[in-house]
């Protein structure tokens, strides 16, 4: 499929797992967290019996950390080495790109700042400092579904219209609705299970290599 009218075009991000190398919070839990409380969330979160507001929103309660230390983390995160390379890719066929996370907004702009990453659309839960105290806000919070703390679906349909060419590159459950509404979808780990499951159409990748190549392929030389 070539993309014959790019700027017709938007580009979804997932983050964590996707763009990042890692689940950035999760891996914020046993280094930051006053308690085991995590765990448990993470396991009921896991198995269906909370939803990711819920899980999130404990979750979170139980870290202390200053905003210096978390900057300190923040700055050792690394990111998929192809993603840079898509964005400029992109950039040239004057194609949007926006990130929808289920992360929160201070961590993902500090992450992409590190690494000289800049003017992206972020759409994420919100982080407020109160001394040693994370204090999350979620205000994509779809109110009829209580399975995301960020309703990635709400942001997207806002950022697209009838004729836009959706991409969608994700890997987890919070991507699975979301997705549904894309043109072609980049998938792996929980989001590939669930379009095989399903018999629904996909690219699998391993490696945003993978997207930046198909990209390529399908983008008309300016």
């Amino acid at each position: 499929m070539k993309i014959i009218n790019p700027e017709k075009c938007i580009v979804f991000f997932d983050f964590d797992n996707t763009i990042a190398t890692c689940d950035v919070f999760d891996n914020m839990l046993p280094r930051f967290s006053q308690d085991d409380l995590w765990v448990k969330l993470e396991k009921d979160w896991q198995k269906g019996r909370i939803g990711s507001h819920a899980c999130l929103a404990g979750q979170i309660n139980g870290i202390s950390i200053s905003k210096q230390a978390l900057d300190k983390y923040l700055s050792g995160i690394k990111l998929d080495p192809y993603f840079k390379k898509i964005v400029k890719l992109l950039a040239v066929h004057k194609i949007t790109v926006a990130v929808l996370s289920d992360n929160f907004d201070y961590i993902l702009k500090r992450i992409l700042g590190f690494n000289s990453i800049k003017n992206l659309k972020v759409y994420s839960n919100k982080l407020k400092f109160v001394k040693d105290k994370l204090i999350p806000f979620f205000p994509f919070r779809s109110k009829k579904c209580q399975v995301c703390a960020h309703c990635k679906t709400k942001n997207l349909l806002a950022n697209v219209s009838q004729d836009s060419i959706i991409i969608y590159v994700g890997d987890g459950r919070s991507d699975i609705c979301p997705s549904q509404y894309a043109d072609l979808v980049f998938a792996k780990d929980a989001l590939l299970k669930y379009f095989q499951d399903k018999k629904l159409t996909c690219f699998a990748y391993k490696s945003l290599k993978d997207v930046y190549t198909y990209l390529k392929g399908v983008l008309y030389e300016q």
